[in-house]
């Protein structure tokens, strides 16, 4: 990032969140009781071409404005409005800003005007950078698993300040690979820790339970926005959401069986809640397709870079002991999508952002006594595919067919960090050409691993690092995120694993082919 854009950056972290520059005031002026309030900053997200989506939610009925400019005091902004927030989205909004430069500071300000009285909010501000049109140097992270396990918002150590860690890296946009929330985690008000330290949670009343009702999945999304490295880095750096199980309840699959703590036992009614609730904070551009619930899509960041945000959740069959014929993971609908999306991108690289790894098992209990129940895609046989192994063997064969190159798995789930080389000399399966997979992660949960890797597609553990004991809490310092960088001229991607104070583990540069 060059020093102007750098300046452009500082004036965004001197201005801070909420606060008026110079010269601004409402339209209305007003006590601040009667205007609107943004109770959760602002976010941006899906950058694609031209556009980016603005996010952000008031505490009444409200229209939300967004003015952007190239320039920070906003000498020739462009508003635009969104359609009206109200309890139906939790007083949500979102708008799609058009017509951006490209490979531009973009500098952003939203307010809210009242329903009934159109009184103004104070503004919030934010900034990203527009998609490339050209060559250039790409900077972005990667990371899952937010406020997992009962670790929340900790005062003492200055909350989740993983996220400053990564708004220091100075990314171009963040992927987060799932677990967005722990709707299934209630925070108590401490837990004593493997040390026998006394993890501090700031509380709220949605996290003291599971959740169950729309409101009370809302209400995880609202709590982690109250953390100030969270809201600050929302709003500096655009994301790209996908989600797992945690968004509505551990392991989930149309199987599963919930537990006591739960008054309803419909699998169903609660996707449908977490979903809606998914999607109205999500900063992402909503799909008219899966009834306007599509979370699965592809977002191209200019001529070096496509992503590819998978949905590893919502099209699979239940959980159970992975064997056998072909089973659904991502769905026929997704996995053609995905084919066809890869053998037609003209990107140097191709990103796979998926939610759960490939190779390594992921319990789920038993079907039976002494079988096995999976979470993922791996199985535990080192065989031939078998079961969801089947969809991925389909996928990778038809990469090798196309000739289609220079693709990276990047995922989360597993609480810890990793990388891990798959080759066909090594494998069961070998109609496929060798790849990278590399894990990242948590965020602000319970640490765990490692896993075991299951054999058929050849992995080999290059690096991992977890704790000692499973669920070791963020004291221990396995909080990891990942770092992918871009050289715009050699076309070089390295990938860095990241710890909590953002000191790189490892690293590992690709030479495109």
């Amino acid at each position: 990032m060059s020093e102007f854009d750098l300046g452009r950056r500082r004036v965004i972290q001197a201005v801070g969140a909420g606060l008026l520059l110079p010269g601004l005031a409402p339209a209305v002026i007003a006590s601040v009781k009667d205007r609107p309030q943004l109770t959760d900053g602002v976010q941006s997200g899906d950058l694609l071409g031209d556009r980016a989506m603005i996010w952000s939610r008031s505490d009444r009925a409200a229209r939300m404005v967004v003015e952007w400019d190239t320039r920070s005091l906003f000498s020739n902004p462009r508003r635009f409005v969104s359609p009206l927030a109200d309890a139906g989205t939790d007083f949500t909004a979102r708008v799609e800003l058009t017509g951006l430069p490209a490979d531009q500071a973009i500098f952003y300000r939203v307010t809210f005007e009242d329903a009934q009285s159109g009184v103004a909010s104070e503004p919030w501000f934010g900034h990203l950078r527009s998609v490339p049109s050209a060559r250039r140097n790409i900077r972005f992270v990667w990371s899952g698993d937010t406020v997992g396990q009962g670790f929340g918002i900790n005062p003492d150590i200055g909350g989740m300040r993983i996220y400053e860690a990564m708004r220091l890296r100075l990314p171009d946009f963040f992927i987060h690979s799932g677990d967005t929330i722990y709707a299934d985690g209630p925070v108590p008000a401490q837990l004593t820790t493997e040390s026998g330290r006394v993890w501090r949670n700031v509380t709220s009343e949605a996290k003291s339970k599971v959740a169950e009702t729309l409101d009370e999945y809302r209400g995880n999304y609202r709590y982690n926005l109250m953390d100030e490295n969270v809201r600050r880095f929302n709003a500096e750096v655009p994301q790209i959401w996908q989600w797992d199980d945690h968004e509505v309840v551990n392991n989930w699959s149309p199987g599963k069986q919930l537990d006591d703590r739960y008054k309803s036992k419909d699998i169903h009614s609660l996707v449908g809640r977490a979903r809606q609730a998914w999607l109205e904070y999500a900063p992402m551009r909503l799909q008219s397709a899966d009834g306007g619930g599509r979370i699965y899509r592809k977002l191209s960041y200019g001529p070096m870079l496509d992503v590819f945000v998978l949905d590893m959740r919502s099209y699979r069959g239940a959980n159970d002991d992975n064997l056998g014929a072909a089973k659904p993971f991502l769905g026929r609908e997704q996995l053609d999508w995905l084919k066809r999306e890869l053998k037609g991108s003209q990107a140097q690289w191709k990103v796979i952002a998926a939610d759960m790894p490939i190779g390594l098992g992921v319990p789920d209990g038993e079907v039976s006594p002494g079988v096995a129940r999976w979470e993922a895609v791996a199985n535990g046989d080192p065989g031939p595919a078998q079961g969801r192994e089947l969809e991925i063997a389909e996928l990778l064969s038809f990469l090798r067919a196309q000739q289609v190159r220079n693709f990276v798995w990047l995922t989360a789930d597993v609480h810890y960090c990793a990388a891990h080389h798959y080759h066909p000399d090594r494998a069961a399966f070998q109609d496929f050409e060798p790849f990278w997979e590399f894990v990242a992660g948590p965020l602000n949960a319970g640490s765990f691993g490692p896993n075991a890797l299951d054999k058929t597609f050849g992995p080999e553990v290059v690096f991992q690092k977890a704790p000692a004991a499973q669920n070791t809490s963020p004291f221990a310092g396995f909080q990891f995120f990942g770092e992918v960088n871009i050289d715009g001229q050699s076309g070089e991607l390295s990938v860095v694993l990241r710890d909590l104070d953002g000191v790189g583990v490892f690293e590992r540069k690709l030479q495109p082919v």
